[in-house]
């Protein structure tokens, strides 16, 4: 049975007429007539009544109608879909964060994604590390992360940098200098700090270390977590200081203080996909993600 016969049975169904109906296929009306006689005798039934005036359907022409408009309308619906994919419009888009941009990019991306793709199936997930994003890259639990591009990329990454942001201090409200407009991270030498894990779990880690280094000391006491929320919860309940990149201030946490250093150390935000995807879905989303940083 072919599609183009039945969408012939449905127009003739409804216009009940051979000249009408052809004219609105844009065939000959003998070709009409064939279309329908075949698709007869494919079902065993005639589907219509013909005098020299009109075409009437018959019980099995009137039920068979009610199926016709069921797979017509479903494949209408289906080449929608397809045409939506095609053009990045549809799809499944799962999309990983770092702590930091969980806060400020992932609820603007949100809104802008579905505002612009309201036919994307967008996961997202926020207060994610640097290498569980990449390793969800590489098995595809992400198609798009937010990450920390040092140096994760084996070369089977498109990483995009977006921007570079300043490390600040983070210090209990109640802290001696919370109140300074600006400090030297020297000033902190002989504070507990409290960091994100070390290792090759967070480039954070390594960053603030090599930050606290060039001010000429190492921290005596180290307290380590895996979410940056729950790192300034640390530092509120006064278990140390630590130092978090800029956007982190858009937490909103009370009890704690961010305060600017001196010679701000800076930490580079990038965008990873997979190298050679070519999903239309992941290229739109990924722009207007980066567009929201």
């Amino acid at each position: 049975m072919e599609l183009r016969h039945l969408r012939s049975f449905a127009v003739l169904a409804e216009e009940q007429h051979f000249g009408r109906a052809a004219a609105r296929l844009h065939i000959a009306q003998p070709a009409l007539s064939q279309q329908v006689k075949q698709l007869e005798r494919e079902l065993g039934t005639p589907l219509f009544t013909r005098t020299t005036r009109r075409v009437e359907l018959t019980e099995a022409g009137a039920r068979f109608a009610e199926h016709a408009r069921t797979v017509l309308a479903d494949v209408t619906r289906a080449e929608d879909d397809m045409a939506l994919l095609a053009s990045g419009r549809a799809g499944r888009v799962s999309v990983g964060f770092i702590g930091t941009a969980t806060y400020d990019v992932l609820p603007r991306a949100a809104r802008e994604v579905r505002a612009a793709l309201p036919d994307v199936d967008l996961e997202l997930r926020g207060e994610l590390l640097s290498p569980q994003l990449v390793a969800g890259l590489h098995d595809r639990t992400y198609d798009i992360a937010l990450l920390r591009p040092d140096p994760l990329n084996q070369g089977d990454l498109d990483v995009r940098p977006l921007r570079t942001e300043r490390l600040v201090a983070v210090l209990p409200a109640g802290h001696p200098l919370a109140g300074r407009s600006r400090i030297a991270l020297s000033s902190l030498a002989t504070e507990a700090f409290v960091m994100h894990p070390s290792g090759h779990r967070s480039s954070v880690h390594a960053r603030v270390l090599e930050a606290c280094a060039a001010a000429g000391f190492t921290p005596s006491s180290v307290l380590e977590v895996g979410e940056t929320a729950t790192l300034v919860v640390f530092v509120a309940a006064g278990l140390g200081v630590a130092l978090v990149p800029e956007p982190v201030r858009s937490l909103g946490l009370d009890g704690v203080a961010y305060v600017p250093l001196t010679d701000a150390p800076t930490i580079d935000l990038a965008l990873a996909t997979r190298a050679g995807d070519d999903s239309p879905a992941v290229r739109r989303v990924a722009e207007i993600v980066a567009a929201c940083v």
